[in-house]
């Protein structure tokens, strides 16, 4: 039997480009070829689609040396209708090289431009399977204010908070203030739209709020501002049923935190010092099924297709949702491959599921 194409679709225009990249490297090593044909496609910073090398070493994480897809002359070419699927490759000296029809494509885009349900409306419009969340669920998961407010409107319960975009600030400062302190401290800032900790802070005392507006806004036109929780930090991995069931969810992990103020870019990544994820988190028979009973809920109300990693906060007799991530990270540190591991699917496996949910989608 021949074997399936896929293109594995990484890099990007976000500022989660090398978190893209990293995850990347983590399928190319384990993606199992006796199955599949992999054609890795780079986006470069640019936007550029370059044909990459399917070298899983090259796309290592490391501190000070973040991997990057960086323009090698070549341009991959998508088909220009739904009545192909041929995608080919344009070289710098000249050549054009058929890389035959693609199965499926494998979006592992962090962020904007990717993450977002924009390069998911591009493969629809191609008529191209592809793993993970649709448009629309991509783009309520990308949006922290929409997850929240779809989220409570499911009856799922989420931390109180405040949105706002610099416009809005600059209007009325003194009315967002108030809302923003409504909400106490310690407080949590972050853009609506970004992902892998960039642009989030802690406000611990209201001298910091400036500074911590200013990061977020970096990121994003529209800030949150959320309460913090006093408890711990967990979360399960979600992927959708096949032929009708409901979700699966796995066991859930603990984001210990011993060392660090939150959960940040370098302990998520970088394996900085000051963080431990324990999985399977130590939890009760009771307490597991009712977190695994909200992540089924949360991931249906936004849209349920593909998978999710669902983030909570525990204080030890409720459970709030913190964040349904729509393509969470891969790498070999990350709890989403983590939390499947420990409920019994190997590494390879979950690949190999999700490109399969894709193909009968």
């Amino acid at each position: 039997m021949a074997k399936a194409a896929v293109a594995v679709l990484f890099g990007g225009r976000s500022s989660e480009h090398s978190i893209s990249s990293a995850t990347a490297g983590g399928v190319l090593r384990a993606i199992d070829r006796d199955r599949f044909r992999v054609i890795p496609v780079g986006i470069t910073r640019d936007g550029a689609f370059v044909l990459e090398d399917d070298d899983p070493d090259k796309f290592a994480l490391a501190p000070g040396a973040l991997p990057e897809v960086v323009d090698n002359g070549t341009r991959v070419r998508w088909p220009d209708s739904t009545l192909s699927r041929e995608i080919v490759v344009d070289h710098a000296d000249g050549r054009r090289e058929s890389l035959g029809d693609v199965d499926v494509v494998f979006p592992i885009l962090h962020g904007r431009f990717g993450e977002d349900g924009t390069v998911q409306g591009f493969l629809e419009l191609l008529g191209l399977p592809y793993v993970g969340a649709g448009l629309l669920m991509s783009a309520i998961g990308m949006d922290k204010h929409t997850t929240k407010s779809v989220l409570k409107a499911a009856g799922v319960p989420v931390v109180p908070w405040v949105a706002f975009t610099r416009a809005e600030l600059d209007r009325d400062r003194d009315l967002w203030e108030r809302r923003v302190r409504a909400l106490g401290l310690p407080a949590f800032v972050k853009p609506a739209r970004a992902g892998s900790s960039v642009g989030v802070s802690k406000v611990s005392e209201w001298t910091e709020l400036d500074a911590a507006l200013e990061a977020a806004f970096a990121e994003d036109v529209t800030v949150l501002v959320e309460q913090a929780v006093v408890g711990r930090e967990v979360e399960c991995g979600v992927l959708e049923g096949r032929d009708g069931a409901p979700p699966r969810v796995s066991v859930a992990g603990e984001i210990v935190i011993t060392g660090r103020d939150f959960y940040d870019f370098e302990a998520k990544y970088l394996d900085a010092p000051g963080i431990e994820l324990a999985c399977p988190a130590d939890l009760r028979e009771g307490e597991l099924a009712e977190m695994q009973r909200i992540a089924a809920r949360a991931f249906d109300a936004v849209g349920g297709e593909g998978l999710a990693r669902v983030d909570f906060f525990f204080t030890g007799t409720e459970f709030f949702v913190n964040e349904v991530n729509t393509m969470p990270g891969f790498t070999p540190i990350s709890m989403f491959p983590k939390c499947w591991i420990a409920s019994g699917m190997s590494y390879a496996d979950l690949i190999t599921e999700l490109i399969d949910l894709a193909r009968v989608r």
